[in-house]
């Protein structure tokens, strides 16, 4: 039987927990190549699209309507990421991905998957966290397509080369290609635990403003960059190096208006914190952090990447 109703459909289509899960799966995978919440679900809507305008004589003449419909998203993504790239020329200062809400992420993994060596593959929690999301959009879009395909989803090459419109040898060589950019960005692995508590000494010093313990926490040569889109108010030019990061959160500190909170929360699978003023969300940090050592602060001011955070 053609699965041919809505995924919302929940009264007519009696397999509706296997539509709802494959949604989920597909918006997992669309918002690891895109970044983007709202680009990602434009693209499962554009593929469901799709599939529902064909007849049900041309839906049972497929094989693997699952399989189809990943091949139809990864495609549709690979044309976004390409014309993402001429769009970014006009984004008004440093670009970030969309952060992610704990609540937004589904954990779902791949059926059938084929086996993926350990040293190749990236776990799904590894794969929301922003420090990987920045290195995924310094790839080509089918460098980042092959990497998330095979060594987080798990699709084999063949099924890759399908989507990317290459030999599997060459997606092969993609994804190497995208490895090595991934362990040249990566620093040493630190406990989850500790990440957390960095963040949450980062936090109180900030509120303290004591600007000695800021500078212990970050990295000599630590990074912070804030993505406004030019709708909000952030530092247009990225601040390098520990102690003019400290200075200018102390003066971020110092200018901060009544009614402003730091909370500590999930943002991306990682510990971060948020800023709400009068209880709503008005930036985003995320962070990387490297030992005992603070390496990259994101800071999201957009407000058009924030929509998950302020309407629950």
């Amino acid at each position: 039987m053609t699965d041919r109703s809505g995924p919302g459909d929940h009264r007519t289509d009696p397999h509706v927990s296997a539509i709802v899960s494959e949604w989920r799966q597909l918006a997992n995978l669309t918002y690891r190549l895109l970044g983007s919440l709202a680009e990602a679900e434009d693209a499962v809507q554009e593929t469901y699209a799709r599939w529902y305008a064909m007849s049900a004589q041309q839906q049972d003449a497929i094989a693997s309507p699952r399989a189809w419909r990943a091949t139809v998203a990864g495609r549709i993504c690979l044309n976004v990421l390409g014309a993402a790239r001429s769009r970014r020329e006009t984004y008004v200062g440093e670009w970030i991905p969309e952060p992610l809400p704990e609540r937004m992420e589904w954990i779902t993994e791949r059926p059938g998957g084929i086996a993926v060596d350990p040293a190749d593959r990236v776990t799904l929690d590894e794969s929301i966290s922003m420090a990987f999301l920045v290195v995924l959009d310094s790839m080509t879009p089918a460098e980042r397509v092959a990497l998330i395909l095979h060594d987080v989803f798990r699709y084999s090459f063949a099924e890759v080369a399908e989507i990317v419109g290459r030999t599997p040898a060459a997606c092969r060589q993609l994804a190497s290609s995208a490895r090595r950019r991934i362990r040249t960005a990566q620093g040493p692995a630190t406990p989850a635990p500790r990440r957390a508590a960095v963040v949450s000494d980062f936090k109180q010093a900030w509120e303290a403003k004591d600007i000695d313990a800021l500078i212990g926490l970050l990295d000599p040569d630590a990074t912070a960059i804030a993505d406004s889109g030019g709708l909000a108010m952030a530092f247009m030019s990225p601040i390098e190096g520990g102690r003019q990061i400290a200075r200018a959160w102390i003066e971020l500190a110092s200018r901060a208006s009544a009614g402003t909170t730091i909370l500590e929360r999930t943002v991306n699978g990682q510990p971060g914190l948020v800023a709400q003023q009068d209880g709503v969300t008005v930036t985003v940090f995320a962070f990387d952090v490297a030992g005992d050592r603070i390496r990259h602060i994101w800071v999201v001011r957009n407000p058009e990447k924030l929509r998950r955070w302020t309407t629950g």
